[in-house]
Parts: C-alpha cells; structure tokens; sequence
C-alpha cells in the first residue's frame, strides 16, 4: 500500500506540472465566460431567459461534456501511459519498488482525479457565474440538483478515458492514440444515434446520463442498467489495459 501511495503522489506531481492542466483550466474559464455573455445577450438582447442561477450550470454541462472534458482526459490518459512509453520514462517508473499493478492504477486513478477535479472546477464557476448574473433564481433544490449531474457525469467520462488508457498500451505513438481516440468518440457518438434503442452500450452516449438522476420522474431501473453496463465496460477495459500494460516490454 505504501508503495502505491507513493506512485500516486508520483503521478500526481507529474501530472501537476503538465502545460495540458493549466490549458484545460483556461479553455473550462472560457467556456463559462462566453456561455454566460450567450445567456446575458439573449437575455438582454431577445428578452428571453435562456437559464437562471442554477440552470446556467446544466447548459455549460451540456457543451463542456461532449469537448473539452473528453479532449483533456485523453490528453492526460495518452500522457500517462504513450506520453511515458516514447520518452522512455517509464523504465525510471517500474524499477521503483512498486508492483505493475500499482504504477498502472496510480496512473488510472490520476486520470480520474483529473476528470473530477475539472468537473468540480467547472462547476463552482457555473454556480459562481450563475448567482453573479440572476442571483433571484438561487435554491438549495437546484443547487443539490447541479452537484448531483455534474458527480453523476463524472462515471460515463471515466469509462470513456479507460478506453484511451487501453488503446495507448496498443499503440506506442501518441499521436496515433490520440486520433483513434477521436475516430473512436466520432464512431461512439454516431452509432448511438443511428442505433438509438441500443444507445446504452455506446459509452459516449451515456454522457448525458445525468439527465436521467435530475428528471421529474426518476427511472431507477434504466439508471441501475446503465450504471451495470458502464461498470462492465469499466472492468472490462481496464483489466485489457492492465494486461497490455502487464506485457508490455520496455
């Protein structure tokens, strides 16, 4: 467990002085500015009230979920594991006295603190943004409602990032994992439409499961199939991954 501890403190620390951390705050700071002046103009401009305090949250949601959360994580996912594999770091990694195991779940579990960090950050910028500029709307209902899709978002995005972890143990490039990771989101996103009644199985699909937990009729049955289905997929790629990663001479 200690040597664990000390691998995620590792990939913790590289991850913090990664360029890629600093740009994604920047692009999630952005995103919320500009949603906010959309709703302000149109609110103004228009007269129609687009989103009140607690609503605004769900549209920045909406947009950051299918762009720049996706795009970072892989980033980050693909830094971890080919990012490593090309500069030849990751011997320096495995000779420290720590399992594979160990070096490739610190590695994953770093991915995800990623992910819900950014979720978190964004989401205290929504809520901020939201008070600032229509602070009669506020209610605990809704700010309740907010922290609950933006935690429930954060499972679907994990699967996905799981499968960029796999992929980057296939490929050594990251260039090459980075544009099958693209191929791969494209061709998630167009087969859960084209096959809608089958959308489950398509993890980006489930990107907006959120949805399902902050809706009027609550449908526990179809939350409760989905939470399986992402589970398996998430077991599923991350035992594959971990075995590449097993494999893997350096």
């Amino acid at each position: 467990m200690a040597g664990f501890k000390a691998a995620f403190i590792n990939e913790a620390f590289k991850l913090l002085k990664k360029k890629k951390i600093i740009a994604a705050a920047i692009l999630s700071i952005l995103a919320v500015v500009i949603g906010q002046i959309a709703v302000t103009s149109i609110k103004h401009g228009l007269g129609l009230r687009v989103a009140g305090s607690t609503e605004f949250p769900f549209v920045v949601l909406t947009l950051f979920t299918y762009t720049i959360l996706p795009l970072f994580a892989t980033f980050v996912a693909i830094d971890m594991f080919s990012g490593e594999f090309s500069s030849n770091t990751m011997k320096i990694t495995l000779t420290r006295p720590v399992s594979r195991f160990g070096v490739f779940s610190a590695k994953v579990l770093n991915v995800a603190l990623f992910i819900a960090a950014n979720l978190a950050f964004v989401m205290v910028l929504s809520l901020l943004a939201g008070f600032l500029f229509n602070m009669s709307s506020v209610s605990l209902t809704g700010i309740v409602r907010v922290i609950l899709s933006y935690m429930a978002t954060f499972f679907p995005v994990f699967v996905f990032s799981l499968l960029v972890v796999l992929l980057s143990n296939v490929l050594r490039g990251g260039l090459a994992v980075f544009f099958l990771s693209v191929i791969a989101f494209a061709a998630l996103n167009f087969l859960g439409i084209l096959f809608s009644g089958y959308s489950s199985f398509f993890i980006t699909s489930m990107f907006d499961w959120y949805t399902l937990w902050i809706s009027e009729t609550v449908n526990v049955f179809k939350i409760l199939r989905q939470l399986f289905i992402m589970t398996g997929c998430g077991i599923m790629l991350f035992t594959a991954g971990f075995y590449l990663f097993d494999n893997k001479d350096i």
